[in-house]
């Protein structure tokens, strides 16, 4: 973070009062991680007070504190008092921001953000110095962390926004004021906190409210409602560059054969956007291949067994959304393999009254997909499984609970190649992946 005087620390919160001389180098909401010349903000959570800490973290060397009250036994003059510290963090992560020199690239989408992120970082170093959001620090709190924590020489920034409903993205943009929009794709995420699924596009959308005038919108042209996309772009009077399989930088990039749609779209986003810097996008397509998936998210790792020999596993476990199910399963029915194809499948979440649907759906994907084995965890996916032909080997589990277990000494054999993927805190599958990497190694 750019430092700041107590000063002008009170101009940006709207503090009236008075405040010791001090000078503000960082901004901390974990008090564990609180350093010297920190501006601690104490936020409230479910299970926490950052208030019960404001004596630790101004022993531990915190220059000020941010409260919604005074806190006792503590010097006022050390505590700038707001009505609100969640909107006065996200102020001083704007201010932060208008004093950012690169270019801001914003994104969202309902799936593949934080991959396309790391992408657009991998590839934008080889043009200038990169500043990225770190893991999905996407929502109210990470992104104004992300926005304090900015390299401040840094060329690029790329802060990636995440949303459960409507009015989250327009005030993260805000925030963020980038100069470059991308909507990677709309899908029927967190859809139980919407009336329909036209609603999730426009809480997408948002993102261009906060583009800078004349900024550039980049559209996956083949999405859904990307007509409403690109209207809201215009309206916000954005220079429009689309992608899809009929638009995209003629340089393409060598994914391989079993590559995923999902990860060329990935690859024509952010070629995309390279195009539109006026960079070399033949040099970028090149680098691009050499990205690795990462942990979570389509990782593929080889492993070996308790008996002997390998298997591959696919760590996708870090979201179970809908769409990006069905196109893990094509993509490992595509996958050449000496052994066989199985399955590891946990709930997906936030699906409201569509979830039986759309459990329904995966089966149906699974029952014409190239699978061997399909394993289905969690009772919503008992539904998935009813749609599986007694042909295909098949197995229930309540919870992850034994399903390592089950895979290690019961069921893989050499060469096989085992995807795993559900919604991450609903299924717990990545603790089924945690278990096979430390016995695999």
């Amino acid at each position: 973070m750019q430092k700041i005087t107590a000063a002008k620390l009170a101009e940006i919160v709207g503090f009236r009062g008075e405040l010791a001389e001090v000078e503000i180098s960082g901004v901390a909401t974990d008090s564990r991680r609180v350093k010297p010349g920190d501006l601690f903000v104490a936020l409230k959570g479910e299970k926490f007070d950052g208030h019960n800490f404001v004596q630790e973290v101004l022993a531990k060397g915190a220059a000020l504190v941010l409260v919604e009250h005074l806190v006792a036994d503590v010097p006022a003059n050390r505590q700038a008092v707001v009505e609100d510290c969640q909107k006065a963090f996200g102020d001083i992560g704007a201010y932060n921001r208008g004093l950012f020199k690169g270019k801001i690239i914003g994104l969202t989408g309902s799936a593949g953000k934080t991959t396309t992120k790391e992408e657009i970082k991998f590839v934008l170093s080889l043009f200038g110095k990169v500043y990225a959001t770190t893991g999905n620090l996407n929502n109210q709190l990470g992104v104004p962390m992300t926005l304090c924590d900015m390299d401040m020489s840094a060329d690029y920034a790329v802060i990636e926004m995440g949303m459960s409903s409507k009015g989250e993205i327009e005030a993260l943009t805000t925030m963020v004021q980038p100069d470059v929009a991308i909507i990677t794709n709309v899908y029927p995420m967190h859809i139980e906190f919407f009336e329909n699924f036209e609603g999730i596009a426009e809480a997408k959308a948002e993102i261009f409210k906060g583009l800078k005038k004349g900024g550039l919108a980049i559209i996956n042209e083949d999405t859904n409602f990307a007509g409403l996309l690109r209207q809201r772009a215009t309206e916000a009077g954005a220079r429009i560059v689309a992608f899809g399989k009929n638009t995209h930088p003629a340089a393409g990039v060598s994914l391989g054969a079993e590559a995923g749609e999902h990860q060329y779209y990935n690859a024509w986003c952010v070629l995309t956007l390279v195009e539109a810097l006026g960079l070399d996008v033949v040099k970028a397509a090149a680098h691009l291949a050499e990205f690795d998936a990462l942990p979570g998210r389509g990782e593929r790792l080889q492993l070996k067994l308790p008996a002997g020999g390998e298997y591959t596993l696919i760590d996708d476990s870090y979201s179970g959304q809908p769409e990006a199910m069905k196109i893990a399963i094509e993509t490992l029915g595509k996958i050449s393999c000496k052994g066989r194809k199985i399955a590891v499948l946990g709930k997906m979440a936030e699906l409201g009254d569509t979830s039986k649907a759309r459990h329904i759906e995966i089966g149906r994907a699974v029952a014409t997909g190239d699978i061997d084995i399909v394993i289905g965890v969690c009772p919503e996916m008992k539904d998935m499984l009813a749609q599986v032909p007694d042909g295909k080997e098949k197995h229930y589990f309540d919870t992850k609970d034994g399903v390592a277990e089950f895979l290690l000494n019961k069921c893989l054999q050499n060469n096989d190649i085992v995807l795993i993927k559900g919604a991450r805190y609903s299924s717990k599958l990545y603790q089924v992946v945690d278990y096979l990497k430390e016995q695999g190694k």
